[in-house]
């Protein structure tokens, strides 16, 4: 029987879905595509929508669905235009298509019966709530961990890319619901769906629209939580790639969390850029849509203004500074307690676009002779210095600034909890521990059985994760935990963390000018991303 939940905050009658993995598995209740926001127009701040007057809310699929008012129920369900409106489901907001499951290499054969993913730039406001089945004993209320997934952002002309929405199945929240129940640490998992691309930029009017949206979805969970089982003072903000940037940011502005959980990104990978950077890409696009389509940017139908990003090529959306930003470096301790951490080989989205670079590019971009020595870049050795720019990217935007932001903490004496995943891709050893590939093992949407150092690396993941969202040490905060390689996962020294990352080089990083360093970086980047890796 489907679970409904009477929701006194809402003012709404929920009507959810259950799922279990197997008939002895403990339920899961997950409560979908409830509206948080209303947008009114293009590039407009939304609103909190949290009061529906009694409604009665389908919550079973992703996306949101048109109310049923509880005392109109009858005639709903016989009134042929508003039954087909009530199947109205826009999970998320317009973009171009990105195949992830390239990048991490999950078999099409898996994924082909994912359920399609709907657009819709005004009722893309929806999240998502998966919380124990209520059979499952307990008069607490639970901790919260709110997962921000990642979309195509950086700086300009430099982008990281998106990461499948919560109704994809590498985003499935079951597993790990339910793993928090058989530990005994129960927990509820928030995801939500924000404004993307040029909608979630804004045309320089109202700015960051997708870090306000996402704004809006915590303070919509902070004042409902509750109803669900949830406990507002004990929630983890948490995201991986740009989701990491994005909860990294509001973990520097003052956002009311317990604790952050970064995964392979930090503002260090894509730092707040200045206004005037958002008004040059503006321009451009305005005066592309004008010309090509006789169109402006507020009023350009969505197909146009998705296949106008393509044909002039704007790919990456940042951060825009705004007021509330202004010296983000320094207040990383805001939070109490954080986990931190990266994958062996985050660079990998950038090796198809490096393998087109000469060496004598590549050297001349490295144009200081300790660090092309550093890291073996000759114009004469072309794979070597591939290999040397792939290196750099990797340790001056995800390592160093892992090894920056937890020295800062630990010195303030604030709990941080830095870990290295290093187990390769269960369905392609030789793609390494890529990008991406640990969202695999903490969210257990795919069966890993066929590879058991995969599934105990998974395993000890999630536990880890489920250890630090209910609010105790997942291992001893002076060291490092290392997940893999060979399904191995435990605390590790300093000497066998210096082996598995290049924490030599990180000196010299560290004595060079940031700006000249960013140069270099967006020398051997800038427009050379791809999930096709």
């Amino acid at each position: 029987m489907a679970p409904s939940l009477i929701h006194s905050s809402l003012h709404a009658v929920l009507d959810g879905t259950e799922a279990k993995l197997d008939p002895t598995a403990y339920a899961v209740e997950h409560y979908r595509g409830i509206k948080y926001g209303k947008i009114f127009q293009r590039f407009a701040k939304a609103v909190l929508v949290d009061d529906w007057h009694g409604e009665k809310l389908d919550c079973s699929r992703f996306g949101y669905v048109f109310p049923i008012a509880l005392s109109s129920l009858q005639f709903r369900a016989t009134d042929t235009d508003k039954s087909s409106h009530l199947q109205k489901h826009s999970p998320q907001c317009p973009q171009n298509n990105v195949d992830a499951g390239h990048l991490l290499r999950i078999p099409e054969i898996l994924d082909k019966d994912q359920e399609e993913v709907k657009q819709d730039e005004f009722e893309c406001l929806n999240l998502n709530v998966s919380v124990p089945a209520r059979t499952t004993s307990t008069k607490d209320l639970l901790p919260v961990l709110i997962w921000i997934h990642g979309e195509t952002l950086l700086t300009p002309n430099i982008s990281i890319m998106s990461f499948p929405p919560a109704a994809h199945r590498c985003s499935d929240t079951t597993t790990l619901v339910q793993r928090s129940i058989e530990m005994g640490k129960p927990m509820i998992i928030v995801t939500f769906n924000y404004r993307l691309n040029i909608f979630g930029f804004g045309d320089g009017g109202e700015k960051n629209l997708a870090l306000k949206d996402q704004q809006l979805a915590i303070e919509w969970v902070v004042k409902h939580i509750a109803g669900f089982g949830g406990d507002k003072n004990n929630i983890t903000l948490g995201g991986e790639s740009a989701g990491a940037v994005y909860a990294h940011a509001h973990l520097t502005s003052g956002s009311p969390v317990a604790r952050g959980l970064l995964q392979s990104g930090s503002l260090y990978l894509s730092p707040p850029q200045p206004l005037e950077k958002g008004t040059s890409l503006i321009s451009r696009l305005s005066a592309s849509l004008l010309e090509r389509h006789n169109v402006s940017l507020s009023e350009a139908p969505v197909p146009i203004l998705l296949q106008s990003l393509l044909e002039n090529n704007i790919n990456p959306f940042w951060i825009q500074q705004e007021p509330d930003l202004l010296g983000w470096e320094g207040r990383v301790n805001d939070v109490q307690e954080l986990l931190i951490g990266d994958v062996e080989y985050e660079s990998v989205i950038w090796r198809n676009g490096i393998e087109t670079v000469s060496a004598t590019e590549i050297a001349a971009t490295f144009d200081n002779e300790k660090l092309k020595s550093l890291y073996g870049v000759s114009p004469s050795r072309p794979t070597a210095s591939r290999l040397a720019a792939l290196d750099f990217i990797n340790d001056l935007r995800f390592a160093l600034p892992i090894e920056e932001i937890s020295a800062s903490r630990r010195s303030a004496g604030k709990a941080t909890y830095q870990y290295v995943f290093d187990q390769v891709n269960p369905w392609q050893s030789s793609s390494r521990a890529h990008h991406g590939v640990d969202l695999i093992s903490l969210f257990g949407g795919y069966d890993l059985t066929f590879n058991p150092a995969a599934a105990a690396v998974a395993k000890s993941m999630q536990e880890r994760w489920i250890t630090f969202v209910n609010g105790k040490s997942p291992w001893n905060g002076d060291t490092r935990f290392a997940f893999g390689p060979h399904g191995k996962s435990g605390e590790i020294t300093d000497e066998e963390f210096a082996a598995r990352r290049r924490v030599g080089h990180f000196g010299l990083l560290r004595e060079m000018d940031p700006v000249r360093l960013g140069g270099i970086f967006g020398g051997l980047a800038a427009g050379r991303i791809s999930l096709l890796n």
